[in-house]
């Protein structure tokens, strides 16, 4: 019978093979981040693709560390990893609205590489070593906190990113320190802050970077989802249900103290338009005055298609006076549009009524406005009718 013994053994990884394994990673993160995210555009994402490029390019520069190119190789390696953390900032910068530039990233990079040129290129690796260090820990340190405060919910799955950037650039502020007290030679530098602790670095961060990519796109996805779920197809306004919804919590919210007001809209004839002309014209009829509506009010109201020819309108605050000037105003707009060949869009028949703070609920004000409008019909359409909601039995005042 044969006896093995095992010994301990310790792999240690050269820096060519380090190199490869984060180009590896970095490689697989970039593909991964197209095909999950690829129909996610927006500045911040763009730059963070551009970012994961250019860490690439960089660490695939550096893979010729060693070799007769060091000298053309390393200064642009080095440059291109600070463009890339630049690249970085520049995405959280986006984030918050706030627009960069391309030219504005270029001095650091430029400045690195140059510092490299200078600084004994051709034989050595850390030529220009502290303007490297220095340049990424500031740019992700920029990026960590343009990242932290960002204030929209959406947000929230920068967070992650936030923290390893800010991880990283207090660990290459470290390595900085280090190269300075120690130079790249020192144990405590080649130990903590060598080619493979680096690497790894990076790769928490390449990850934080893809994984927020992913989030995002799922976010905007989630909300394209949601909006085809609560909006009109055709108008882009909200649909029955989800202005129903919407409206009932406004009444049931805090704002409901103040009172509000709803608009019931129907187009005159609408019917005679899509047998005459057809629904193409029927169809513009409704999109003219949905962008007639949207004109109109603020940003704060809400206006929903509540069936066929139909719209409905809550303004939260607004009196009786102010919703009956706001129909008003809709129907000045649509009046001086063109429609389809030259042809005018139709008249607009409204029901109006407000509430105050004891007003029962929703279906009560609707019901009220529904009434109202029945009657701008019955009086020769092509006009505001309003009434006051508090009383069950309301009195109507026809306005042409």
């Amino acid at each position: 019978m044969i006896a093995v013994s095992l010994q301990e053994v310790a792999i240690v990884l050269d820096p060519f093979s380090v190199r490869m394994v984060l180009g590896v990673v970095t490689l697989t993160l970039i593909v991964l981040s197209w095909v999950s995210s690829r129909r996610l555009r927006s500045p911040s994402t763009d730059w963070w693709r551009a970012a994961l490029c250019l860490f690439f390019a960089g660490n695939s520069a550096f893979l010729l560390n060693g070799s007769s190119f060091l000298a053309w190789a390393n200064p642009p390696g080095k440059a291109l990893v600070v463009a890339g953390a630049f690249s970085v900032w520049a995405g959280a910068r986006t984030l918050r609205g706030r627009k960069v530039r391309a030219w504005q990233l270029a001095p650091a990079p430029l400045i690195t590489c140059l510092v490299s040129v200078m600084d004994d290129a051709e034989s050595s690796l850390w030529s220009g070593g502290l303007v490297y260090l220095g340049m990424t820990a500031a740019a992700l340190g920029m990026a960590a906190a343009e990242l932290w405060f960002a204030k929209s919910a959406q947000f929230r799955v920068t967070k992650f990113l936030a923290l390893a950037a800010a991880l990283t650039s207090l660990y290459y502020l470290g390595r900085a320190i280090t190269f300075v007290l120690e130079g790249p030679d020192g144990s405590s530098f080649r130990t903590y802050f060598g080619y493979a602790p680096a690497a790894l670095m990076h790769i928490v961060l390449l990850v934080s970077l893809t994984y927020t990519l992913n989030a995002l796109s799922n976010c905007q996805l989630i909300t394209k989802l949601k909006e085809r779920a609560e909006r009109d197809h055709l108008t882009g306004l909200l649909n029955r249900g989800a202005f129903l919804g919407l409206a009932a919590k406004e009444l049931a919210g805090p704002a409901s103290r103040q009172g509000g007001a709803l608009i019931l809209a129907d187009l005159d004839y609408f019917k005679a338009i899509n047998d005459e002309h057809g629904h193409a014209a029927g169809d513009a009829a409704l999109c003219a005055f949905a962008e007639a509506c949207t004109a109109s009010v603020r940003s704060t109201d809400l206006v929903g298609r509540y069936g066929g020819e139909e719209f409905i309108l809550f303004l939260p605050g607004a009196t009786q006076q102010r919703a009956e000037a706001i129909a008003s105003e809709i129907s000045r707009r649509l009046s001086s549009m063109a429609g389809p060949d030259g042809l005018p869009f139709p008249t607009v028949s409204y029901g109006v009524t407000s509430t105050g703070t004891g007003t029962p609920d929703l279906a009560f004000m609707i019901n009220v406005a529904d009434a109202a409008l029945y009657t701008a019909k019955g009086q020769g359409r092509n006009r505001v009718v309003g009434a006051d909601s508090v009383d069950p039995l309301p009195t109507f005042l026809g306005r042409p």
